[in-house]
């Protein structure tokens, strides 16, 4: 069975953790080389996780021909400029999102894949892999919960380490990029559509300066989605999906136990539905689903366009709570 050889840019604990040792599981996925800026990181690293080859540099990596795609875990700051150095080293590309630090950013990458037909680039939202979202959306798209009116979401966890990256704006950090891109992102998947206008209201560390509390509504041309992002409230990760005679509740909806069955309540009129997913890893269906694309050369599942249409939304919400008001996409 053919397989795609992967090459890991830095040993970021996302990758360390997650994504690596999900990827080696896959059928179509297999992890060749890890680089790090530190030649003693990237050893151990290889060492813990099994991967045959370690570099001192990320351009190392990227001059290796065995590699043919890359994943790109690097701070957000990072994620433009070593997309598009692995797409000039004729590397496929999937980069954690978010895909940039604005739209910007994001349709500038757009605009320079013109210049790679050949390569792949998507940004890796993981939680769209997992079952349970096409799950709802069909029910959705099937009418069982009436007509789609409102989706409401919370996505929010306690971490007030100014080393951390993700408390660090220079660098990317903040809610909205880390947390609330999610919400924006499935409001725009379960809708199928963009957006018309957004009002948002932020409140900042006041000695970080990071986005620490984001609450927005997105007004959609059928409905509406509201959301709260936060890196200073208790852990709390839930979705509810309203229509006119029905409702989906996600108990699980971002990072669901690999090791567990995630869970969709379903609820139509007075009858409610549980709704039981066999337990499976969504970082290791996402790496085999874009090396099917690089393998097959065909599609990838969440094309650039999703990722730009993305960030236009998180600038819009910036804007709206700079100027307090209501902000046309």
């Amino acid at each position: 069975m053919k397989k795609v050889s992967w090459g890991i840019l830095s040993t970021a604990k996302i990758g360390v953790g997650k994504v690596i040792p999900a990827m080696q599981k896959g059928k179509y996925s297999q992890i060749k080389a890890i680089a790090s800026r530190s030649m003693e990181k990237a050893e151990k690293a290889a060492q813990r996780l099994g991967i045959p080859k370690a570099y001192g540099s990320y351009e190392q990596l990227l001059e290796d021909p065995e590699i043919e795609a890359v994943y790109n875990p690097l701070p957000n700051h990072l994620h433009l400029e070593w997309t598009i150095k692995a797409l000039k080293a004729g590397k496929h590309v999937l980069c954690e999102k978010p895909i940039g630090l604005n739209f910007k950013e994001a349709d500038h990458l757009r605009k320079e894949m013109r210049k790679f037909p050949d390569l792949k680039v998507m940004e890796a939202f993981m939680y769209r892999f997992h079952p349970q979202w096409p799950a709802v959306k069909k029910l959705i798209n099937e009418g069982t919960i009436g007509e789609l009116k409102n989706i409401h979401s919370i996505f929010s966890y306690y971490n007030d380490n100014p080393e951390d990256i993700r408390n660090q704006p220079e660098i990317g950090g903040g809610g909205l990029l880390d947390i609330g891109c999610y919400c924006i992102s499935l409001s725009r998947y379960l809708f199928d559509s963009e957006p018309i206008r957004v009002c948002g209201t932020i409140e900042r560390d006041p000695k970080m300066k990071t986005d620490r509390l984001t609450s927005a509504v997105l007004k959609f041309e059928k409905g509406t989605s509201t959301f709260t992002c936060s890196t200073q409230l208790i852990d709390r990760r839930h979705v509810e999906v309203f229509g006119t005679r029905g409702k989906i509740e996600m108990t699980t909806p971002f990072v669901p136990s690999a090791e567990s069955r995630a869970k969709i309540i379903h609820q139509t009129g007075s009858r409610t539905k549980e709704i039981l997913f066999d337990p499976c890893d969504q970082y290791t269906i996402q790496g085999d689903q874009f090396s099917l694309a690089v393998l097959n050369d065909t599609d990838v599942p969440t094309p650039i366009e999703d990722a730009v249409a993305n960030m236009k939304v998180i600038d819009k919400i910036m804007e709206s709570h700079k100027k307090g008001i209501w902000v046309k996409i």
